[in-house]
């Protein structure tokens, strides 16, 4: 037991040593210093303020959440208000309390058995919902009580805000109604509130509010009776004209309301229950939540250039929930800036301190942040040394025009329309290969040339003669490098030109007789060379085009050169009819272009044709097919007869026969399938 004891407290004092050595170790660690970015660089020179936010997170929550007013709003248009409601509640208690509201109130608020169960249906259900309201209104209030006090309008219609929108400003109902006071388009437009892409003034507390209390004014000039006022603010003033016609010329909202659209039925009375619940809400032991803000604790300052609310959150430290909420009719996130109106920003008073010592740094940051987006395409005028300002005039010069590609299409055809290399048009374009998609934009850069690197600067400051020394060296450099590689396009360009047109497509619009005119030879010839038995030639079919004089031997012998033919892939297009077309097989195909399957698409560039006979002439470049001249040859021959064997093919007979296609076969045997019987008869070179 000794000995146990004695080698853990030897453990315990190693393992204590050991840590001190580590914590020592940890110590001596380097602390690599973090490079300031531009904004904490920006922030670094802010003059601080110590006041705290006064806006909490929970308050921004409430103020933003849209599930009070969808509740209430379902709640005010499907209430039944004939509906006995059993809540405690004594109804002649309520009628004291209602006639005491009503001595101080321009509403008539007298009581009915319909507004009693509205009442007892509230404080039975929606206590909770009206803790948060009261919350948010000690925010609102003010506000609103400011607008009405101006036009004369009673200063209970504060109320109606609730009853509209729950006090959520972002408020927005299926009709489209928008905002604290749910103004529909036009009628915004009417009263004077300004709605674009940046801006919908119908979210503004303080426009939106002066332009309901107009509107009141003018309903009050017209039925005389605020009740209807509020009618007509939820249906129109033409429906509630027609419930008094209807209604025999009555003008009590009570009386008339049975006349009225569903909805207006509860909206009067779920206004004065809501007026009644804040008037009476201790004794209901409702027990409102507390803004942590109210509105005299904010203030505006006006924008002198356009600004986002995350540029606002990251320079001040004010989350973009509360920019939302505080400048609620910004609807993009966005503070426009416009040279014949004015725009307000609203935050807390600290903020704004912070905002009016340091605007400077502000707007700067926000020049810096909007100088990093992407300009659009821009030519600019380069400046260089004098020895070199000739050399890349063409540059300076410069023209960007852009061509949509067509049907039968290639890079090579493109180039020549332009006057400029295939290697340019995939260097402009981005392009990794030769294929190009039916209807694609092209950037074509005319007058542009490959000469040297260009230093740009202001046109008004000098350029150093170190830069220009240096230019000039870089240039000399550049021309000798792009005098090579010049070279070595064009000699591509005459690769590609010779392969175009050594092998003719035809196109729409095409006949014989035009393509025979094209290269100066005969219809016959072309029909010779290509085993026609008529003039009928068909759309994306390839034609020699070889003159008969060069047929010989010798001829094809002398100049010759080894080139792949290719063929750009038209509409209905598939691997199966263009190796038909060229009597080629699908597995070369698909080995000559790497070709994972049988997927080609409209505008690719295939090879169709290895290392085939290309002859030079003064006219064109043309080709021959080394098996059109062995066809020639042995079409001199007697036919012979062929007997199918079990496992051929109309391809692996063709391969026994130099010169022969599977087409010619097809053709010589009346034959439209491939699929051929053990023992059948094929006639060759027939």
């Amino acid at each position: 037991m000794n000995i146990k004891n004695t080698t853990l407290s030897f453990f315990l004092l190693a393992s204590v040593h050991l840590f001190s050595q580590e914590t020592v170790v940890n110590k001596d660690v380097v602390r690599v210093e973090t490079k300031l970015s531009y904004l904490d660089s920006i922030k670094k020179t802010f003059i601080k303020d110590d006041l705290a936010s006064c806006v909490d997170s929970l308050w921004m929550k409430e103020l933003t959440n849209l599930d009070l007013y969808n509740n209430l709003s379902e709640d005010i248009k499907n209430i039944n208000i004939d509906q006995i409601v059993d809540y405690e509640l004594p109804t002649a208690l309520l009628k004291e309390r209602l006639a005491a509201m009503d001595a101080k109130s321009p509403f008539n608020i007298e009581y009915n058995q319909g507004l009693e169960n509205i009442i007892k249906s509230f404080l039975k259900n929606r206590k909770k919902s009206f803790e948060r309201l009261m919350g948010t209104s000690e925010y609102y209030f003010p506000l609103f009580e400011e607008a009405l006090a101006k036009q004369n309008v009673p200063l209970e219609i504060k109320y109606l805000a609730i009853v509209e929108s729950a006090l959520n400003p972002k408020a927005v109902s299926k009709m489209g109604a928008t905002g604290l006071w749910q103004f529909m388009y036009q009628t915004g437009k009417q009263y004077g509130l300004k709605i674009d892409s940046y801006v919908d003034e119908r979210s503004d507390p303080l426009k939106a509010s002066e332009a309901a209390a107009q509107y009141m004014t003018n309903m009050y000039k017209i039925f005389g009776d605020w009740d209807l006022v509020l009618a007509s603010y939820n249906s129109g003033p033409g429906n509630v004209a027609k419930a008094i016609r209807r209604s025999g010329g009555q003008q009590n909202y009570w009386n008339i309301r049975k006349n009225l659209p569903k909805e207006t039925q509860g909206y009067v009375p779920a206004f004065l229950a809501t007026m009644y619940i804040y008037e009476y809400h201790k004794e209901h032991g409702i027990v409102p939540n507390r803004a942590s803000v109210k509105h005299f604790e904010t203030d505006t300052i006006m924008i002198k250039k356009q600004m986002t609310f995350r540029q606002i959150s990251d320079l001040l430290d004010v989350s973009v929930a509360q920019l939302q909420v505080l400048n609620p009719s910004y609807k993009l996130n966005v503070i426009p800036f416009y040279h014949d109106k004015n725009h307000y920003l609203r935050l807390p008073q600290e903020k704004i301190a912070v905002f009016a010592s340091n605007e400077d740094q502000i707007y700067a940051y926000t020049q810096y942040e909007s100088d990093k987006r992407e300009k659009p395409f821009q030519i600019e005028k380069a400046i260089v040394a004098k020895d070199t300002a000739s050399s890349i005039q063409k540059i300076a010069g410069s023209q960007t025009t852009y061509y949509k590609v067509k049907r039968g299409d290639n890079l090579s055809v493109i180039a020549r329309k332009y006057d400029v290399d295939v290697a340019d048009l995939k260097k402009w374009n981005k392009l990794r290969s030769n294929a190009l998609a039916y209807g694609k934009s092209l950037k074509i850069m005319m007058g542009q040339t490959d000469v040297a690197t260009v230093i740009k600067a202001p046109k008004i400051d000098p350029v150093p003669s170190a830069i220009i020394s240096n230019n000039q060296r870089i240039v000399a450099s550049e021309m000798k490098a792009n005098k090579e590689e010049k070279t070595k396009k064009i000699a591509q360009s005459e690769a590609i030109a010779s392969t175009a047109t050594a092998f003719y497509v035809v196109q729409k619009g095409d006949n014989l007789g035009s393509i025979a005119n094209k290269y100066d030879v005969t219809v016959a010839e072309i029909q010779e060379w290509n085993h026609l038995s008529n003039n009928y030639v068909q759309l994306g079919a390839s034609l020699q085009v070889v003159k008969k004089a060069l047929e010989s031997k010798d001829e094809l012998a002398s100049g010759a050169a080894r080139k792949d033919i290719e063929y750009v892939v038209l509409q209905g297009d598939n691997l199966g009819n263009v190796a038909k077309k060229f009597g080629a097989s699908l597995a070369d195909l698909k080995q000559w272009n790497n070709l994972p399957n049988n997927s080609i698409g409209v505008g690719a560039t295939l090879i169709v044709a290895k290392d085939e006979l290309v002859i030079n002439t003064n006219k064109a470049t043309v080709s021959s097919f080394k098996k059109k001249t062995n066809i020639a040859e042995s079409s001199k021959k007697e036919a012979i007869d062929y007997y199918v064997k079990k496992g051929d093919s109309l391809y692996s007979i063709s391969k026994k026969y130099p010169g022969v296609t599977i087409s010619d076969l097809k053709k010589w045997n009346g034959i439209r399938s491939e699929e051929l019987k053990p023992g059948m008869k094929l006639k060759i070179n027939g």
